[in-house]
């Protein structure tokens, strides 16, 4: 009798080991999906965040829809983009992707 259960506890322990490494490709898959994926993403909507947060009056932009500008007044929520001369356009803060080095606009 001894014998059948010492054979029991040890397919029972065994089975619970296999269980456990069935687990570590799952583990691994995530692993690597968060340093692909996750944490790249991250840290880019930080950065943009610190930019968006950063603008000033007179920066030049690019916004989400792809219009260049220079940036005449400066809110909470919303920024006002001089798109030509005398043509102001406003639009959310956030819609901000990009800021350019001085003198980019004069020059397109």
């Amino acid at each position: 009798m001894d014998l059948l259960i010492s054979t029991a506890q040890a397919a029972e322990t065994g089975a619970q080991g296999g269980s456990l490494m069935s687990l570590v490709p799952l583990i691994l898959i995530f692993v690597i999906f968060y340093f692909l994926l996750i944490r790249p993403q991250s840290k880019r909507q930080k950065e943009h965040q610190q930019m968006v947060a950063s603008l000033e009056k007179g920066d030049e932009v690019v916004t989400s829809g792809g219009v260049i500008g220079q940036l005449t007044h400066v809110g909470e929520q919303f920024v006002t983009v001089e798109v030509a001369d005398r043509i102001e356009v406003k639009i959310q803060r956030h819609a901000v992707t990009a800021v350019l080095p001085k003198g980019t606009v004069r020059s397109a």
